[in-house]
């Protein structure tokens, strides 16, 4: 298998490589990050030159015009449960270098994890409004935010789950400080899983074995063997800008700001990223996963052009200099959500664990003040209390 580090349809450049990052010990949740300034990979390739000043400046290109095709055009589906041989490490995807030893000792020295107490005082009240699924039919795009990463996504007639964590408590972190949005038992029979990396707070494996294990999985490229070993038999792996299809429903695997680790020896060693899914001549649905801020958003905007909404992080972003390669703030998630040109942004990953130092109410009042800066319509803002819904027909 040759490694798809350029994206299909586009002129390779003269060298697609990246100097070795620097690995560490850093944590294996999410909360772990870089330190260096971010500057623009190669590895995983694209159509444009971009430069280190567009990631951490903001600047991109425009969205896609309404109705315009991808370009390049969708790579042909991937077949279900395909088994593949991929690279031992994703390394070269990096756009920064991870945490080294200067880095660690700073934080060491001066980082902060969690929250001092005034920023824990809002706890009680973050948003938490539990209410039933709604029906919808297969014309309809609908969206509930159980917490944190965890979406159910009904789209085209199927029932997503988007990393899936039901668990009071994930490792390294405190117990989660909101309830989940929607109880195991009132979930409808689920279609298919997607998964973005394997951090454990987006990979969580009590709450995957709940599930049966002919349940559809899509993973990252060299996540498939995580849940082959746990007996899930439909698992497809995918590369950047590779897609399959589920009962008409097109599932696609794009690029994320990011890293991957689950234990003292797998850095790297597979794939992390958001999702595509798109219903057949319905709503197209952008779910990020975990990222920073950079140039894959415009990129992912021009080849899926008319994303009704996106589902991006907004939490889990201070102290800045140590997660600002990995983590949006809420500013760079609005900014995201324009380079996208995507009509719908939905926040996520805060308001359930306690990853980073920002004050857990923070994240909302400063995604709700970005939004109105940039112009953008109120009603597009779909910031949700945790398990309640919203649909677009």
């Amino acid at each position: 298998m040759t490694q798809q580090t350029q994206e299909p349809g586009s002129t390779p450049t003269a060298d697609n490589s990246t100097t070795a990052p620097t690995t560490s010990t850093a944590s294996t949740t999410s909360t772990a990050s870089t330190t260096s300034t971010a500057t623009e990979a190669r590895a995983g390739g694209d159509t444009g030159t971009a430069t280190a000043a567009d990631a951490t400046t903001g600047a991109a290109t425009a969205p896609p015009a309404p109705g315009a095709p991808p370009f390049p055009p969708l790579a042909e589906p991937r077949p279900l449960g395909e088994r593949r041989v991929w690279p031992r490490t994703f390394h070269d995807r990096l756009t920064a270098p991870l945490p080294g030893l200067k880095a660690l000792a700073r934080f060491a020295r001066e980082g902060a994890v969690r929250p001092d107490a005034q920023g824990l005082a809002d706890i009680s009240r973050l948003p938490y409004a539990p209410a039933p699924l709604p029906r919808v039919d297969t014309g309809t795009l609908a969206v509930t935010w159980a917490g944190h990463a965890s979406w159910i996504v009904q789209v085209g007639g199927l029932t997503v789950l988007t990393d899936p964590v039901w668990s009071r408590r994930i490792l390294g972190t405190p117990a989660r400080i909101t309830p989940v949005g929607v109880p195991w038992d009132q979930l409808p029979r689920i279609d298919a899983v997607v998964i973005s990396h394997n951090h454990y707070d987006h990979l969580d494996a009590p709450t995957l074995r709940r599930l049966p294990r002919d349940t559809p999985v899509f993973a990252p490229a060299g996540l498939g063997r995580w849940f082959r070993r746990r007996e899930f038999t439909r698992v497809t792996e995918l590369d950047w800008w590779e897609g399959a299809e589920l009962a008409g429903v097109r599932f696609d695997f794009v690029p994320a700001h990011h890293w991957s680790k689950r234990t003292l020896t797998d850095t790297c060693h597979s794939l992390w990223g958001g999702w595509v899914l798109t219903a057949p001549g319905g709503p197209r649905l952008y779910f990020a996963g975990d990222t920073g801020y950079g140039h894959w958003f415009s990129r992912i905007g021009r080849r899926y052009p008319g994303i009704d909404l996106a589902l991006m992080p907004i939490g889990a972003y201070d102290p800045r200099w140590w997660l600002c390669d990995v983590h949006c703030d809420p500013e760079e998630a609005v900014r995201a959500t324009v380079d996208l040109g995507a009509h719908r942004m939905a926040p996520m990953h805060w308001a359930t664990f306690i990853l980073s130092a920002e004050p857990v109410l923070e994240p909302l009042t400063r995604v709700q003040a970005a939004w109105e800066k940039a112009g953008l319509p109120r009603e597009d803002l779909w910031d949700m209390p945790i398990g309640s819904s919203r649909t677009l027909g």
